[in-house]
């Protein structure tokens, strides 16, 4: 085995094959950290997003914290049983790029499409920084390296997930388990010694005073329903990632829309809860948060500056105030579920780019799976854009957060009108009075779905836009724009190779065969063999006089040796190689066009990489340009040098030790 091969089985596993598939499904226990791992870590930050946007009004803004979490939870619970309707009536995986392309078209499909794969690198980048900003509560020495630590942390979750679904899901299953303990504990314990012991829990920044920015003074009228806009439209980064289950389906065991179906009601119940526990926890220990950029601390009159801590963390600190232990587990599980919940993103984008590529609107690249079955180029490119964009805004949670929810709430949206249509359409041949009342109360769900989507995508898009959605959404555009451009070339292409009838009985004229000779010597005389056993209508030799004393001795050495084919001298006044041959094919070509002309070019095959550097360049130079001659074929006769024959024995040694491990 090759280093090469040994680096990649020690981050990836060993290979595994197409039959196993079935092993690689997930029962619900473990699909649920993988593919809601997102939604419930977004109670991590959802709460500080809402707090954060309400201080820009200063101490007032405050009080409308719970009614902007209940519009939030109902808003989910909402999104959550209609795609409970999707995973029964679209179980392959398409999600909703399946739902929007059959009931709306193709560009309704495209628009989902590009939607969500923008929000699934947001969904990476947001994610992970979050989790560095809430390490920095444990872990002071972090502050000053957010960017370069959130970037390490996505390639480490780029090599957990290039070794599987199932593998990278049982190991997230353990810290997405401890954070809803952990959260959930920290609710219960807060509440149990607030409503009950009667014990006055207050956090740190309770004792400070807010005040907001200038522009929302007065938060009355206009000015108060633009904050709240802004509030509930940052809080909804909760239901991101409530797709995710819709397109992961196949993933699940059977029967997998039950168990997907499950699954869904599982993460609205629980991160509903969850979020709505961490608000009330908020409004009875008199937390605060502030924006720096448009609001401040004071104490006493006076302005303050301190080192502020998440929501999660002020609670965390004040609820177990006499127990360290429960705040560290807290704070830890929270930045391991941030930094995991990137793991939805690492399972739909994939999947979906594999749908995509499969339907002509990505590379194919994209639908290949790899060595463990799972698609590791798109685990790889979405690798990549996550990192680039995180060192961009320098994993900056408050600024990433303004370009997030707008994608999730296009394909939302889009999806529930989908639906609505698919229903009308069953309908319309459905005759069982059971099967039309089940139809119609679907029917029912996603229109309320519809409804509630579409209002807040207009107030996302309305009270984000300038904030920096509008990047988001020229991303989507250009996306768009992108895969409609790859589609029409997949489409050129497959129209114009497409075989016309009797076609493949026609046969050229006759066939002219030239074989490339630098020197006389095994590797050209190999080329010649070749070339005589394909029986050519013609056949000949030809050289590049590029230097007149080499050329003589070829010649003088080919006549000497009594070669039965004769050896043609190009002239080549300027010393070059290319294109000299160019011409003369070219020559050819233009006197017999319906003839085909086969160029046969010796090569070494050599063991080493930098060997290759030192061979085979002008070879490479020429076929790349005959490539584009039509009626011409290009054919390597390769030469294995002594290096190429002990690299090959290696590569066989190691095959036949890894048949002997899979037995």
């Amino acid at each position: 085995m090759s280093f090469s091969d040994l680096g990649k089985r020690l981050l990836v596993g060993r290979k595994l094959r197409s039959t196993q598939l079935g092993e690689t499904l997930l029962p619900k226990r473990i699909a649920l950290p993988v593919f809601a791992s997102d939604a419930l870590s977004s109670v991590a930050y959802a709460p500080d997003e809402i707090l954060l946007t309400l201080s820009l009004a200063g101490m007032a803004g405050f009080a409308f914290s719970w009614p902007i979490a209940i519009a939030v939870a109902v808003v989910m619970l909402v999104v959550v049983a209609s795609y409970r309707q999707n995973v029964h009536a679209y179980p392959s995986g398409g999600g909703d790029y399946e739902v929007a392309t059959v009931n709306l078209g193709r560009n309704a499909g495209t628009t989902v499409a590009s939607a969500l794969l923008v929000d699934y690198v947001l969904t990476v980048a947001v994610s992970v920084s979050s989790g560095v900003q809430n390490a920095k509560s444990a872990l002071p020495f972090i502050e000053g390296h957010e960017g370069w630590i959130a970037a390490a942390a996505v390639a480490l979750l780029m090599a957990l997930n290039l070794r599987g679904v199932k593998e990278s899901g049982t190991l997230f299953a353990i810290p997405t388990y401890c954070f809803m303990i952990g959260i959930i504990g920290m609710v219960a314990v807060g509440l149990i010694r607030i409503l009950i012991m009667n014990d006055p829990v207050r956090v740190h920044s309770a004792q400070y005073e807010v005040v907001g920015d200038p522009a929302f003074t007065s938060f009355t009228g206009l000015m108060m329903v633009v904050l709240l806009a802004r509030a509930f439209s940052s809080g909804s980064a909760a239901l991101t990632g409530v797709e995710a289950i819709s397109n992961g389906v196949p993933a699940f065991r059977k029967p997998k829309s039950k168990n997907a179906a499950t699954t869904l009601l599982l993460l609205g119940v629980v991160a509903v809860s969850m979020l709505l526990g961490v608000i009330t926890l908020a409004n009875l220990t008199g937390l605060r948060l502030i924006d720096p950029a448009h609001s401040f601390y004071t104490l006493n009159g006076v302005r303050v500056d301190i080192i502020e801590e998440t929501a999660i963390g002020q609670l965390a600190r004040a609820i177990f105030s006499g127990f360290p232990i429960g705040f560290y587990f807290v704070v830890a599980a929270t930045m391991i579920i941030l930094f995991l919940a990137a793991n939805t993103a690492f399972n739909g984008f994939p999947v979906l780019g594999s749908i995509l590529a499969r339907d002509g609107y990505l590379p194919r690249q994209l639908h290949t799976r790899g060595d463990r079955l799972a698609y590791s180029n798109g685990i790889i490119v979405l690798a990549t854009l996550a990192i680039i964009l995180i060192l961009a805004f320098d994993a900056n949670v408050t600024a990433l957060i303004q370009l997030y929810v707008v994608g999730v709430f296009v394909s939302f949206t889009v999806s529930q009108a989908g639906m609505l249509r698919h229903w009308t359409r069953a309908l319309k041949t459905e005759t069982r009075p059971g099967e039309r009342r089940r139809m119609q109360r679907s029917r029912v769900i996603n229109a309320i779905g519809l409804t509630m989507t579409g209002t807040v995508l207009i107030i996302v898009l309305l009270s984000k836009f300038l904030q920096g959605a509008y990047i988001a959404i020229i991303a989507m555009a250009v996306l768009f724009v992108l895969m409609k451009l790859i589609k029409r070339h997949y489409d050129a292409v497959a129209e114009e190779t497409a075989l016309v009838p009797g076609e493949a009985k026609t046969l050229p004229s006759r066939v002219h065969a030239i074989v490339l000779v630098s020197k006389l010597h095994k590797p050209t005389a190999r080329a010649l063999a070749f070339a005589k056993a394909s029986r050519p209508s013609t056949l000949e030799a030809i050289t590049v006089d590029v230097n007149d004393e080499e050329t003589a001795n070829l010649v003088r050495a080919w006549d000497e040796a009594g070669i039965p084919i004769p050896l043609k001298v190009v002239a080549s006044p300027y010393r070059e190689v290319t294109n000299p041959i160019l011409d003369y094919v070219k020559t050819i070509r233009s006197e017999s066009p319906r003839d085909v002309v086969t160029v046969y070019i010796p090569e070494y095959v050599v063991g080493h990489w930098w060997e290759q550097i030192l061979h085979n360049q002008s070879a490479l130079r020429l076929k790349g340009r005959l490539l584009f001659t039509p009626g011409v074929m290009v054919t390597s006769v390769p030469y294995l040098l002594a290096t190429a024959d002990v690299a090959e024995r290696r590569l066989a040694r190691s095959d036949l030790q890894g048949a002997r491990r899979r037995r």
